[in-house]
């Protein structure tokens, strides 16, 4: 079963900065997102997992160890506890940035709730950034990481866009079970399905019950270009991930994908001759 595009209107191919302006600053801490913001970006990528109290963090790992100077995983840890710990001197630099970092955004862990209140500012002062939000799986909390999510979203008063506007939040994962609750919950929320590989079932250009929009590795984009017009004849976007290198991007504007996920979003905007 297919499901038509959420926007009729074609848009120039998105720049989304994936956790963040990730190539400059430590991924998916506040500077990381400033910075992406400041470099032009039409929207923010972000992980988000539950911590042990039930607060959702911007982490990619199940665990700390690769991005802190802690150990342990997220799901078993409060946020207490992470907010303890060093997430941004991991990142070595062979030289200081050429922007200045808030003190303290550069090293503190990230909720959902502080990205989410930056992204409201922004767009308040006139920048209509958007969020990707990526679920991560498996979880030893099943459905309460979709749940909770919602329930902020909520909060915010993004979780139910009009079913014919644009929506300033869209909800991502490898997980179909995922996007299936959250497309349950929130019917009118965008839900993006991402890909490592084609599965045999999918190759038509179909996407399992609750994906709206097709979000393929950039190595299946490499492998399989033709996927992509495949996908747009069963009414499905095209979201990529992660295009880092001058020709990826290049192939993925000659495709016409609609949006590019890379850690360098100041560089790909320059590429495809936006700033």
């Amino acid at each position: 079963m297919t499901h038509a595009r959420q926007h009729t209107t074609r848009r120039p191919t998105q720049v989304v900065a994936h956790r963040g302006a990730s190539d400059d600053a430590p991924e998916h801490t506040l500077a990381a997102y400033r910075k992406a913001i400041e470099d032009g970006a039409d929207a923010l990528e972000c992980d988000v997992r539950l911590t042990a109290d039930g607060q959702l963090v911007c982490v990619h790992d199940r665990r700390v160890n690769r991005t802190s100077n802690g150990r342990g995983a997220v799901s078993a840890l409060e946020l207490a506890d992470l907010a303890t710990l060093d997430f941004g001197s991991w990142k070595d630099r062979e030289e200081s940035p050429d922007w200045d970092p808030v003190p303290g955004e550069l090293t503190s862990v990230l909720t959902l709730e502080r990205l989410l209140d930056l992204v409201r500012e922004t767009r308040a002062a006139g920048r209509p950034v958007e969020l990707a939000i990526e679920t991560k799986h498996p979880t030893r909390w099943a459905g309460q990481v979709e749940e909770r999510l919602l329930h902020l979203l909520r909060r915010f008063d993004l979780a139910d866009p009009p079913p014919d506007g644009p929506s300033p939040v869209r909800v991502m994962s490898f997980s179909a079970r995922s996007l299936h609750r959250v497309r349950i919950a929130a019917p009118n929320l965008p839900t993006v399905y991402l890909m490592q590989f084609i599965s045999p079932r999918l190759r038509d250009g179909r996407l399992p019950a609750g994906a709206r929009i097709a979000g393929p590795s950039m190595r299946i984009v490499r492998g399989h270009p033709g996927y992509v017009e495949r996908l747009r004849r069963a009414g499905h976007q095209t979201h990529v991930w992660t295009v880092n290198e001058p020709a990826d991007v290049d192939l993925c504007a000659r495709l016409g994908v609609d949006a590019i996920i890379t850690n360098r979003p100041k560089q790909v905007l320059s590429q495809l001759g936006r700033l």
